[in-house]
């Protein structure tokens, strides 16, 4: 038994009022639609029509086993017209989080490039820096800075390391000692950032294993370009990504510390809810950030 053809007959009978206008309207015969309901009866072993001579109606498992079968019906038409619609020009809208400065530093312009290739895209983009949950709160895509994870509900594409350095200006460390080991780091003023679940530890990997240290935290901040300026006007050492700070190293504006030892690894990562995959505009958006980000970043 076809399984779906006879869920779709016993809804087209119900949605029509009987056997005949639904035989009707599938250009099949009266007989053949019948034929299919009964074998769908007989497979769940319940009776789904009440059957007279002048009328068709759904029992009461019946009328809510119809609906149920409605949303599955759509939900199988949709999957077929994205389908159908994977090369297709993504349009629409497109709702996007992600953080604060990754966004207005390396993403804004990339979104902007997006939408001159794909103008019938209209971009929602917010900026924030906690923890969203795409499918609460509606979003099509978040881009965030974690560990690249498995999840039942979402997607995940790793875009690019999240390479993370410990630095300071050259006038800091001018009037502090240059620490040489992790431990020696509680002596100095830190600068930190406020949404790190550690708080005020910093996990460090190096040659000797790995430490976990207590800072003394002068400035805590949930934005990394605060944290920035104030390590440039000589505050103190800062752990931030290189897509902040990489300027700054490369003119010496900010100076490595430790460079043997580095922080647990993250990426930049692109997260969308599994019932997304298929969207044209999702699809394109995330192999149009891959290109852009998935080689040598230039911050590096």
């Amino acid at each position: 038994m076809d399984k779906f053809a006879s869920i779709k007959a016993f809804t087209q009978v119900v949605r029509a009022g009987g056997f005949t206008a639904a035989a009707r309207e599938m250009g099949l015969s009266r007989s053949a639609v019948n034929k299919m309901v009964i074998n769908l009866e007989n497979e769940l072993g319940v009776q789904l029509l009440h059957r007279s001579t002048r009328s068709v109606n759904p029992t009461e498992t019946g009328l809510a086993f119809y609906e149920r079968c409605l949303n599955i019906l759509a939900d199988l038409e949709e999957a077929e017209r994205a389908v159908s619609q994977l090369h297709a020009e993504p349009k629409g809208i497109l709702k996007i989080n992600a953080p604060m400065s990754f966004g207005t530093l390396h993403l804004a312009p990339v979104v902007a490039e997006f939408m001159v290739q794909y103008p019938d895209v209209q971009v929602q983009l917010t900026l924030e820096d906690r923890f969203v949950d795409p499918i609460e709160e509606g979003y099509d895509i978040i881009v965030r800075i974690a560990k690249p994870s498995d999840s039942a509900s979402l997607v995940v594409h790793p875009l690019v390391k999240a390479k993370r350095v410990l630095c300071a200006a050259p006038a800091y460390l001018e009037k502090h000692q240059v620490p040489t080991h992790p431990v020696e780091l509680r002596l100095h003023c830190c600068l930190h950032y406020g949404y790190m679940t550690s708080r005020n530890q910093w996990k460090l990997i190096g040659p000797d294993g790995e430490h976990t240290i207590s800072i003394n935290g002068v400035l805590c901040s949930n934005n990394g370009e605060m944290l920035r300026e104030a390590a440039l006007k000589g505050l103190g050492i800062i752990l931030l990504p290189t897509f902040i700070v990489g300027s700054d190293l490369q003119q010496g504006t900010l100076v490595t510390i430790l460079p043997e030892y580095h922080p647990p690894e993250i990426h930049v990562c692109v997260m969308y809810p599994i019932n997304r995959h298929l969207s044209t505009k999702i699809r394109i958006f995330t192999d149009f950030l891959q290109e852009r980000f998935g080689d040598r970043p230039d911050w590096e």
